[in-house]
């Protein structure tokens, strides 16, 4: 099943602006998506019919809003293969997600035990494993990355032994686009008794998540980035490790009952649940799931996959351009180029194609130990969604030969 462009273009009015004059061209989806009419609307419904707040009231409004957003939160199961819909936790995106289990897992680890994450993560999966390690005199363990991109299994294997208890990988990077094999990654740790976290937050727009079939311990992901709003994000972890786990916050919602001798906490979903949700943005990330069902995942991928194959033979038609990660046996979603032009740096691009009304991101992409490995300080990243089209990627390529013309 082919895309209609003109259709799905039109459910998100946000591109038909012009931005410096110029009609819009977004290629910084990697970042954030945009938003169809279905989720702009499911927001406004909410705080114009039912706003209240969720599990706490029995007056009719709390009621429909809870049911509401506990609807949503079974949408997230189905759309990911959860077991059971409290294995679905609401976050604020992938950040607390990770931040959420690197806190909440200390009763798990001990002090001598080891984490290994991969030279491809986004800051948000290094930054909590080193706190804990910090807290708990963990050791710390990085998977290397070849000249492609990609990471160097055999080293991998070596870096796994009786004393991993986590390991920590993205499923697809966010600065280069190459998608790891989770799959065998999560298998041999679990050959050794290791937790294997996900950061599912590049890969959910992207392709089908079944987090049984994968056999995840935990996977996480943002809404805002599968058409959904800002603010609020996903956590799938088995049912034991959720059970076994320490709260994040404490507060209201989480808990069973409270003295000041001692507090016992709510059952799962809520006791890692405090406090108030983002309630409208949850309930509204369901409109965005819809609208991926419907679109169809597989249609999305393929889609994607030809965008990023015609981005990438017109990128090597340039003079004087690196393609990184382009030999990767697997890529989706975005592409990280640079322009070979002494004392330029990638946001001098990104400048001028602005002004052409072409968004794209710059620079390290919060991946600097990536950066530092392919030995450059930051790159252009073009990334893709079901609404960019093969006129998006000629108007891109436009700009950046007129880029090398006002900067050689």
């Amino acid at each position: 099943m082919n895309i209609d462009s003109k259709y799905i273009r039109n459910q998100f009015p946000i591109l038909e602006q012009l931005v410096n004059g110029k009609p819009l061209v977004y290629l910084d989806n990697a970042a954030t998506s945009q938003k169809p009419l279905s989720v702009l609307d499911a927001e406004e419904v909410y705080y114009k019919t039912i706003n209240s707040n969720v599990h706490r009231g029995i007056h009719t409004l709390s009621q429909l809003a809870t049911v509401e957003m506990e609807e949503s939160r079974k949408s997230v199961q189905l759309f990911i293969n959860a077991k059971k819909d409290y294995e679905i936790l609401f976050t604020k995106g992938t950040t607390e997600g990770i931040n959420l289990v690197a806190s909440g897992i200390e009763p798990l680890v001990h002090e001598g035990d080891e984490i290994i994450i991969s030279n491809l993560e986004h800051h948000s999966n290094i930054v909590p494993w080193q706190l804990l390690a910090e807290r708990k005199g963990l050791v710390l363990k990085v998977i290397p990355i070849d000249d492609n991109g990609e990471l160097i299994l055999s080293e991998y294997d070596k870096l796994l032994t009786e004393k991993t208890k986590i390991v920590a990988v993205n499923h697809i990077s966010n600065a280069l686009g190459v998608v790891n094999p989770v799959e065998q990654i999560i298998t041999k740790a679990h050959a050794v008794g290791a937790y294997v976290l996900i950061d599912g937050a590049q890969a959910v727009p992207h392709k089908e998540i079944d987090v049984q079939a994968l056999d995840a311990d935990f996977y996480v992901f943002s809404s805002h980035k599968i058409y959904g709003p800002t603010g609020v994000g996903i956590l799938y972890g088995k049912e034991k490790l959720l059970d076994a786990m320490n709260p994040y916050q404490g507060g209201g919602e989480m808990i069973k009952e409270v003295s000041f001798e001692k507090t016992t906490y709510a059952d799962l979903p809520f006791k890692f649940e405090a406090g108030t949700p983002n309630i409208a943005g949850n309930i509204a990330l369901k409109k965005a799931i819809e609208f991926m069902l419907n679109v169809g995942l597989d249609t999305i991928g393929k889609h994607e996959n030809n965008i990023l194959n015609y981005a990438t033979e017109r990128l090597n038609e340039l003079n004087n351009i690196t393609i990184y990660a382009q030999h990767a046996q697997h890529r989706s979603g975005a592409i990280s180029f640079n322009l070979n032009i002494d004392n330029i740096h990638s946001s001098d691009v990104g400048f001028i194609l602005d002004k052409q009304g072409i968004a794209v991101r710059t620079g390290h992409h919060c991946a600097q130990p990536v950066m530092k490995r392919l030995g450059i300080t930051g790159t252009i990243r073009a990334s893709f969604a079901v609404y960019t089209s093969k006129e998006d990627i000629d108007r891109l390529i436009e700009g950046l030969k007129l880029a090398q013309k006002m900067l050689e």
